[in-house]
């Protein structure tokens, strides 16, 4: 009934042949959304079609991208807006499964980690990096831009090594991301799961790997104490050049020698020798953009023994996490006039983590037991 009088709504019936109806022993005749069992889901599709409409607007650069190759495959229109609103229901109940089970293990936190008398010879990599998100929401500053923290885990047994002695290469077989925007400290709840589901615990050796952030290295301090902290290279690379132009006034012959010779002394762990070359300089004031150079290196002497890592064969590198960053957020969330809001960025998100890692498969098994 409707302010203007009756409103009727035709409902498709089919008979169904099978199974017969044990009572009456006659073919039942039922409607078209029950027989396909889309009437209790939020969407008047399948599971099947669902999931595919929430992978194809993940991999697509955009919706209505997504809204078109969709048309190609299944030769019928699904609306651009009917593809966000998909694909933000099965990305936020990926996100909610990943946050209740986050939430289990850091109340378990002690049992989490495996007990074995005897732990495999290798190196459990945890990565952290933060990546910036164009919002549609101003801060106190009057930016747009949020922070999306990316974390990854995965173990040196997991690694085919290739490549030659002059150029090293490498293929990572399993890994696992995680992707959240919000604070160090909910983040590290996701960070603990997946460094659990790679193996935490379970290896000799913890190398955790950073870009030199503060949260980073307190969130390692916090959740991975047993590890070995280690500044990215090119991180440390980048700061001494940038420290180098500045001295030298972007005079670039002397910049540049002057750097490498710097950096040459801290790969053959020769810190005295740095030292001395930065206190040769004299320094009034220096610039926000720049880095205290003597400084830097002081507070991160632990985290910069390139020789032994290397010697050990650990990463000192941030590829495998920046390539990380490119996939999971810049590929599909930083495309041109991109703007979002958390609310939809997040279920987005966490479903490229999720495809990322090669974990497709916990999403099909969360939506088809809806």
């Amino acid at each position: 009934m409707t302010l203007n009088g009756i409103l009727s709504i035709k409902r498709t019936h089919l008979s169904r042949t099978l199974p017969y109806n044990k009572k009456t022993e006659k073919a039942e005749i039922v409607p078209l959304d029950e027989l396909l069992q889309i009437d209790k889901l939020p969407f008047k599709m399948t599971k099947l079609v669902m999931l595919e409409v929430a992978y194809e607007a993940q991999r697509s650069n955009s919706y209505r991208e997504a809204s078109e190759e969709l048309y190609k495959k299944l030769s019928y229109q699904i609306s651009i807006s009917l593809v966000r609103d998909v694909t933000i229901f099965i990305g936020n109940l990926v996100f909610q499964k990943d946050l209740k089970k986050a939430l289990e293990t850091e109340r378990n936190m002690v049992n989490s980690i495996p007990k074995v008398k005897e732990k495999i010879k290798g190196v459990l990599n945890i990565m952290l990096d933060g990546a910036a998100l164009n919002t549609r929401i101003e801060d106190k500053n009057g930016s747009t831009w949020r922070e999306n923290k990316l974390g990854m885990s995965f173990a040196s047994t997991n690694v085919i090594k290739r490549g030659t002695k002059e150029k090293n290469g490498y293929t990572i077989t399993k890994k696992e991301y995680t992707a959240y925007i919000g604070t160090a400290e909910d983040f590290g709840k996701f960070l603990y799961q997946i460094a659990i589901n790679q193996g935490y615990g379970l290896y000799e050796t913890i190398n955790v790997l950073g870009d030199g952030a503060v949260w980073i290295w307190n969130l390692c301090n916090l959740l991975f104490p047993d590890a070995v902290q280690i500044l990215d290279k090119y991180h440390l690379d980048e700061n001494i050049y940038d420290f180098a132009k500045f001295v030298f006034k972007n005079n670039e012959e002397k910049y540049k020698s002057w750097a490498k010779m710097i950096i040459q002394y801290i790969m053959d762990d020769k810190l005295s020798k740095v030292y001395k070359e930065i206190d040769k300089i004299n320094v009034k004031s220096i610039p926000k953009n720049v880095v205290n150079l003597r400084n830097y290196i002081k507070n991160n002497e632990s985290r910069i023994d390139y020789k032994t890592y290397k010697e050990k064969g650990y990463y000192i590198g941030s590829g495998p996490i920046e390539s990380g960053n490119k996939t999971v957020l810049q590929k599909r969330l930083k495309q041109a006039g991109m703007r979002w809001s958390v609310e939809s960025a997040q279920p987005l998100l966490s479903l490229r983590a999720k495809v990322e890692s090669g974990l497709w498969v916990e999403v099909k098994k969360l939506v088809m037991n809806l």
